[in-house]
């Protein structure tokens, strides 16, 4: 798939004339990577698939990934060397990578700078800028606002202690002496100084405070999918 997947890249770089360098660039690759990659068959790395559906969100991830459907997710004509758009087929639809992890330590090494997990698929959300994958909920902490089985799509927090805006949901990843946690919440200023609470919408859970210290990973819950059926 590797090879196949490399050859789809050059024929959509060519097909929008989009030059080598230019395209390595733009995703994170050294200069001559991708063409040395192209010639003696080689892999390429998940990180940089995902980058490049996200620099380049009208490319059709399954085209990339199996070689199913159409290149582009929607129609263009090719006139005078330019791209013109004709009949959008999924306006303002993205490639969202969506991982399935349920232990707290695939959380952890889902956030880190240099990730090892993989996404088992990918999302379309419409009119959705600005993130870094889709999870799998579980639990009922947010229940029915979400249910566990439906999908969060996530936007990375930098900076955790400056850029908090309170009131939003989150997803947290949380070390306090050594105990950790995943959640999924709303977080609330604490009348304890140094400290946020963590509300949920079901009101079987009660709200619980953790240092602010103590958030290792902090992501802003930007959408949710729910699917009621299988089929």
């Amino acid at each position: 798939m590797a090879e196949n997947t490399l050859k789809r890249i050059k024929q959509y770089l060519d097909y929008k004339r989009i030059r080598v360098r230019a395209f390595e660039r733009v995703v994170g690759m050294s200069n001559g990577s991708f063409a040395s990659q192209l010639k003696n068959d080689k892999t390429i790395g998940v990180d940089k698939l995902e980058n490049i559906l996200h620099q380049y969100p009208d490319i059709n991830s399954e085209w990339l990934l199996k070689g199913n459907g159409e290149m582009l997710l929607y129609d263009s004509v090719n006139e005078d060397r330019e791209v013109y758009k004709k009949t959008e087929k999924r306006a303002h639809s993205y490639n969202i990578p969506v991982y399935d992890i349920e232990t707290t330590a695939g959380i952890a090494d889902l956030f880190a700078e240099k990730s090892t997990q993989k996404p088992i698929s990918f999302l379309n959300v419409p009119r959705i800028s600005e993130y870094d994958g889709a999870l799998y909920v579980i639990g009922e902490s947010m229940y029915p606002l979400l249910k566990s089985g439906d999908v969060v799509v996530y936007k990375k927090i930098n900076n955790i202690e400056n850029n908090i805006v309170w009131g939003e949901m989150y997803l947290a990843y949380i070390n306090n002496d050594d105990n950790e946690f995943f959640l999924t919440r709303y977080l609330k200023q604490s009348n304890r100084k140094g400290y946020a609470q963590f509300e949920s919408y079901n009101k079987d859970y009660e709200t619980v405070e953790f240092p602010i210290s103590s958030i290792k990973t902090l992501a802003l819950v930007k959408a949710s999918v729910r699917f009621n059926s299988q089929f």
